[in-house]
Protein backbone atom coordinates (compact mmCIF):
# COMPACT_ATOMS: atom_id res chain seq x y z
CA UNK A 1 0.00 0.00 0.00
CA UNK A 2 3.06 2.21 0.88
CA UNK A 3 4.29 2.20 -2.34
CA UNK A 4 1.03 2.87 -4.07
CA UNK A 5 0.93 6.11 -2.80
CA UNK A 6 3.76 7.55 -4.29
CA UNK A 7 3.10 6.27 -8.08
CA UNK A 8 -0.86 7.90 -7.16
CA UNK A 9 1.12 11.45 -6.47
CA UNK A 10 3.78 11.19 -9.41
CA UNK A 11 0.88 10.24 -11.86
CA UNK A 12 -1.22 13.08 -9.97
CA UNK A 13 1.20 15.75 -10.29
CA UNK A 14 1.75 15.25 -13.98
CA UNK A 15 -1.28 15.68 -14.64
CA UNK A 16 -1.50 18.86 -12.88
CA UNK A 17 1.81 19.99 -14.88
CA UNK A 18 0.63 18.94 -18.34
CA UNK A 19 -2.92 20.40 -17.98
CA UNK A 20 -1.62 23.33 -16.72
CA UNK A 21 0.74 23.38 -20.26
CA UNK A 22 -2.30 22.70 -22.42
CA UNK A 23 -4.61 25.26 -20.87
CA UNK A 24 -1.58 27.84 -21.40
CA UNK A 25 -1.43 26.87 -25.46
CA UNK A 26 -4.16 27.96 -27.39
CA UNK A 27 -4.87 27.20 -31.29
CA UNK A 28 -5.10 30.00 -33.46
CA UNK A 29 -7.77 31.48 -35.25
CA UNK A 30 -8.75 32.02 -38.92
CA UNK A 31 -11.51 34.79 -38.23
CA UNK A 32 -12.04 36.62 -41.82
CA UNK A 33 -14.45 38.81 -40.14
CA UNK A 34 -11.36 41.16 -38.45
CA UNK A 35 -9.88 43.73 -40.26
CA UNK A 36 -6.25 42.78 -41.52
CA UNK A 37 -2.88 44.42 -42.38
CA UNK A 38 -2.37 43.77 -46.18
CA UNK A 39 0.63 41.96 -47.42
CA UNK A 40 2.71 44.58 -49.03
CA UNK A 41 5.92 42.72 -49.43
CA UNK A 42 6.67 38.90 -49.60
CA UNK A 43 9.91 37.67 -48.00
CA UNK A 44 11.46 34.51 -48.26
CA UNK A 45 14.21 32.49 -46.45
CA UNK A 46 15.83 29.34 -47.05
CA UNK A 47 17.90 27.18 -44.64
CA UNK A 48 20.81 28.68 -45.05
CA UNK A 49 19.72 32.43 -44.49
CA UNK A 50 19.75 33.35 -47.62
CA UNK A 51 16.47 35.52 -48.25
CA UNK A 52 15.16 37.58 -50.78
CA UNK A 53 12.12 40.40 -50.59
CA UNK A 54 9.75 40.80 -53.51
CA UNK A 55 7.62 43.51 -53.89
CA UNK A 56 4.00 42.92 -55.51
CA UNK A 57 5.60 44.45 -59.19
CA UNK A 58 8.63 42.35 -58.54
CA UNK A 59 6.60 39.43 -58.20
CA UNK A 60 4.12 40.47 -60.77
CA UNK A 61 7.17 39.86 -63.34
CA UNK A 62 7.96 36.16 -62.56
CA UNK A 63 6.71 33.37 -64.47
CA UNK A 64 2.87 32.90 -63.35
CA UNK A 65 0.60 29.82 -63.58
CA UNK A 66 -3.10 29.27 -62.63
CA UNK A 67 -4.71 26.66 -60.60
CA UNK A 68 -8.26 26.04 -60.38
CA UNK A 69 -9.70 25.10 -56.89
CA UNK A 70 -13.32 25.14 -55.09
CA UNK A 71 -12.58 27.25 -51.80
CA UNK A 72 -15.32 25.76 -49.46
CA UNK A 73 -15.29 29.32 -47.00
CA UNK A 74 -16.90 31.20 -49.96
CA UNK A 75 -18.63 28.05 -51.60
CA UNK A 76 -16.87 28.86 -54.79
CA UNK A 77 -14.85 27.97 -57.50
CA UNK A 78 -12.07 30.33 -57.94
CA UNK A 79 -9.48 30.40 -60.37
CA UNK A 80 -6.11 32.00 -59.07
CA UNK A 81 -2.71 33.00 -60.83
CA UNK A 82 0.51 33.11 -58.81
CA UNK A 83 4.03 31.91 -58.80
CA UNK A 84 4.65 28.21 -58.06
CA UNK A 85 6.11 28.03 -54.64
CA UNK A 86 8.88 25.96 -55.94
CA UNK A 87 10.06 28.17 -58.50
CA UNK A 88 10.24 31.00 -55.26
CA UNK A 89 11.90 28.49 -52.76
CA UNK A 90 14.50 27.75 -56.09
CA UNK A 91 15.54 31.33 -55.56
CA UNK A 92 17.00 30.96 -52.06
CA UNK A 93 18.82 27.72 -52.79
CA UNK A 94 16.18 25.19 -51.16
CA UNK A 95 16.60 21.77 -52.51
CA UNK A 96 14.66 20.41 -55.05
CA UNK A 97 13.53 17.29 -57.30
CA UNK A 98 16.21 14.51 -56.85
CA UNK A 99 17.66 16.62 -53.99
CA UNK A 100 14.66 15.87 -52.23
CA UNK A 101 15.82 12.39 -50.36
CA UNK A 102 17.12 11.32 -46.83
CA UNK A 103 17.04 14.00 -44.61
CA UNK A 104 15.99 16.42 -46.73
CA UNK A 105 12.49 15.21 -45.81
CA UNK A 106 12.62 16.56 -42.51
CA UNK A 107 12.62 19.97 -44.17
CA UNK A 108 9.73 21.97 -43.67
CA UNK A 109 7.99 25.48 -45.32
CA UNK A 110 6.62 28.06 -43.07
CA UNK A 111 4.43 30.44 -44.43
CA UNK A 112 2.86 33.12 -42.40
CA UNK A 113 0.25 36.23 -42.68
CA UNK A 114 0.68 39.38 -41.36
CA UNK A 115 -1.83 38.40 -38.77
CA UNK A 116 0.22 36.20 -37.57
CA UNK A 117 -1.28 32.93 -38.59
CA UNK A 118 1.08 30.71 -40.17
CA UNK A 119 0.72 27.18 -41.52
CA UNK A 120 3.45 24.10 -42.37
CA UNK A 121 3.83 22.48 -45.16
CA UNK A 122 6.64 19.46 -45.66
CA UNK A 123 9.10 20.38 -48.74
CA UNK A 124 7.95 16.64 -50.30
CA UNK A 125 4.40 18.12 -49.94
CA UNK A 126 5.06 21.22 -52.36
CA UNK A 127 7.56 19.61 -54.67
CA UNK A 128 5.87 18.40 -58.05
CA UNK A 129 8.24 15.78 -58.32
CA UNK A 130 6.90 14.22 -55.47
CA UNK A 131 3.29 15.74 -54.83
CA UNK A 132 0.80 16.15 -57.52
CA UNK A 133 -1.09 18.94 -55.49
CA UNK A 134 -0.22 22.50 -56.68
CA UNK A 135 1.03 24.80 -54.38
CA UNK A 136 1.40 28.85 -55.23
CA UNK A 137 1.52 32.07 -54.19
CA UNK A 138 -0.86 33.96 -55.52
CA UNK A 139 -1.67 37.69 -56.90
CA UNK A 140 -5.52 37.45 -58.08
CA UNK A 141 -8.05 35.50 -58.18
CA UNK A 142 -10.77 35.59 -60.76
CA UNK A 143 -8.21 37.88 -62.76
CA UNK A 144 -8.92 40.56 -60.34
CA UNK A 145 -6.18 41.26 -57.45
CA UNK A 146 -6.90 39.39 -54.47
CA UNK A 147 -7.93 42.94 -52.22
CA UNK A 148 -8.76 42.02 -49.12
CA UNK A 149 -6.21 39.32 -49.02
CA UNK A 150 -3.26 41.43 -49.33
CA UNK A 151 -0.74 41.21 -52.37
CA UNK A 152 -0.11 37.50 -51.80
CA UNK A 153 -1.63 34.40 -50.77
CA UNK A 154 -0.81 31.02 -50.35
CA UNK A 155 -2.67 28.31 -52.25
CA UNK A 156 -3.26 24.44 -52.32
CA UNK A 157 -5.54 22.66 -54.85
CA UNK A 158 -4.96 19.33 -52.75
CA UNK A 159 -6.64 20.91 -49.68
CA UNK A 160 -10.43 19.97 -48.74
CA UNK A 161 -10.72 23.05 -47.14
CA UNK A 162 -8.45 25.93 -47.48
CA UNK A 163 -7.74 25.98 -43.77
CA UNK A 164 -3.47 26.13 -45.17
CA UNK A 165 -4.40 28.78 -47.01
CA UNK A 166 -2.59 32.00 -45.77
CA UNK A 167 -4.00 35.28 -46.71
CA UNK A 168 -1.85 38.90 -46.25
CA UNK A 169 1.13 36.22 -46.93
CA UNK A 170 3.99 38.25 -45.53
CA UNK A 171 6.62 35.65 -45.35
CA UNK A 172 8.27 31.94 -46.27
CA UNK A 173 10.84 30.39 -44.29
CA UNK A 174 12.28 26.67 -45.14
CA UNK A 175 13.14 25.18 -41.66
CA UNK A 176 14.93 21.63 -40.62
CA UNK A 177 12.54 19.55 -38.46
CA UNK A 178 14.45 17.66 -36.00
CA UNK A 179 13.01 14.25 -34.99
Amino acid sequence: MKTVRPVVLHLALAVVIFASRVATVSAQEMDHSRPTVPSLQLKIQGLDGRSITLSPDEFAALPHKTVSVFNSHSKANEKYSGVSITDLLAKVGTPLGEKVRGKVFLTGVVEEGTDNYAVLYPLAEVDPSIHSGEVIVADSVDDHKLEKDGAFKMVSTEEKRPARWVRNLTSITVIEVKP
